[in-house]
């Protein structure tokens, strides 16, 4: 009897460790496809990330009103500006556009001279925690 219990349990282990030598794991290549828009759509909000950050720094505001407007007013001052950093800012229930990212206060305020000249309610933000 004793005999019989421990060729039952040898027979079983026998088949886990047979079962398990034959069993075949995931594969070791992985294939990620990835939408190409996810990768554009991190980098712009790294960039928005990077640009928001509220600092000892100065910004010119030059729009505040609703999303449609602020997008075509910030698309507008990117196209006619590419050098200078702009961002749209939801600040309940308004969106403000804030342009530049300015060490001083002459800096800014010689930028903001010329902004006015185009967008004449600009005026001068130092953004606070």
């Amino acid at each position: 009897m004793y005999r019989l219990s421990n060729l039952k349990s040898f027979f079983f282990f026998f088949l886990l460790v047979a079962t398990t030598q034959k069993s075949v794991g995931q594969g070791s290549k992985v294939n990620v496809s990835q939408d190409p828009k996810f990768e554009q759509l991190l980098n712009e909000k790294r960039k928005i990330n990077s640009s928001i950050t509220i600092n000892d720094r100065y910004k010119i505001q030059i729009f505040n009103g609703d999303t449609e407007n602020s997008k075509k007013t910030l698309a507008e001052f990117k196209k006619d500006n590419k050098n200078m950093d702009a961002t749209i800012v939801f600040s309940t229930p308004l969106y403000k556009v804030w342009v530049g990212n300015f060490k001083t206060r002459i800096e800014a305020e010689k930028n903001l001279n010329d902004l006015k000249k185009k967008y004449p309610n600009a005026f001068l933000i130092k953004p606070n925690k």
